[in-house]
């Protein structure tokens, strides 16, 4: 798998019994806290393995940074949150490069395993399936009033908790049923990333917006216009793909195009799986996992939200 199925990693054969999963991602500070942010950051880049059903192997640190703007002490922080959690996932980092940058930036490329039958792409959705949404959306919106110095120490802490949190036991609970197609929602939003595999699954998908779980304050900022670039391009985008089948206020539409970093996994399964997923998930401690919608008969790569 390459450039062209949209995947969100590139897989490569070795032998028939195993392929390598690789990814990289890397963006500038959305929290405050420099470990925190190196744990987020980390976590960001490691989920695009698990959305492919692989397992993290090896990882390298990607760093643009200052010493002399921003000190030693704090890169070390950060690099020390990105340890942690590829330590957590069970892989190792094995190097990386470091260029002067006064803008601060900081991800990993990562290289995991995967036997080639058992690979997840966006493209197996059947009619039929259901859609299991493993966190909540709203991420851009609160990272957007952060930056404005509008969030609680409350609503920091659960930000950066949702955030940090690895996709790992996700991707495990995914193991044991039949998953068609799998996604992670990032940068594109819900609706991005789930018309993504209704073009690449030849079908269409049907979302219930009242079933979508969303983080703790985000609707509120909502309604108060907060929200990120990157969530307004998704709508402008994305909308031409998208059919709205009932009455949602403004801000409850923009909810489901916002921009999200290190988001859930979007999980394609057969409706009769749908509930054991969600008790494995929970099992696993992955407490707000959903079912969020179905997939229909085409028309292909439509999504339409009831």
């Amino acid at each position: 798998m390459g450039l062209d199925s949209g995947d969100d990693a590139g897989v490569y054969r070795l032998t028939g019994d195993l392929a390598l999963v690789q990814t990289v991602d890397f963006f500038t500070p959305i929290v405050d806290d420099p470990y925190a942010f190196g744990q987020i950051a980390a976590a960001n880049a490691l989920s695009d393995i698990y959305a492919m059903g692989a397992r993290p192997l090896t990882a390298l640190n990607l760093v643009g940074y200052s010493v002399a703007k921003y000190g030693a002490e704090t890169l070390a922080a950060i690099l020390a949150g990105g340890a942690d959690k590829v330590r957590e996932a069970g892989a190792v980092i094995v190097g990386g490069h470091t260029i002067d940058d006064a803008e601060p930036k900081y991800g990993l490329a990562v290289t995991g395993v995967v036997e080639p039958d058992r690979i997840w792409t966006n493209a197996g959705a059947r009619p039929g399936d259901v859609l299991v949404l493993t966190k909540p959306i709203g991420a851009g919106v609160l990272s957007t009033a952060l930056k404005r110095g509008l969030l609680s120490d409350e609503q920091i802490r659960q930000l950066v908790t949702v955030l940090g949190t690895l996709n790992r036991a996700a991707a495990e609970a995914g193991r044991e049923v039949d998953v068609h197609a799998a996604t992670d929602v990032t940068g594109f939003g819900l609706l991005g990333h789930a018309s993504h595999i209704a073009r690449e699954s030849g079908v269409a998908v049907a979302i219930e917006a009242a079933a979508v779980p969303v983080l703790d304050g985000a609707r509120e900022f909502a309604a108060r216009d907060i929200f990120p670039g990157g969530s307004r391009a998704n709508r402008r985008h994305y909308e031409a793909f998208v059919t709205f089948r009932r009455d949602l206020p403004e801000h409850e539409r923009m909810l489901l195009f916002d921009a999200m970093t290190s988001g859930g996994l979007l999980l394609v399964v057969p409706a009769a799986q749908g509930e054991r997923l969600l008790a494995g998930l929970e099992a696993r401690g992955v407490a707000g996992a959903r079912i969020i919608g179905r997939v229909l008969d085409g028309p292909a790569g439509r999504v339409f939200v009831d």
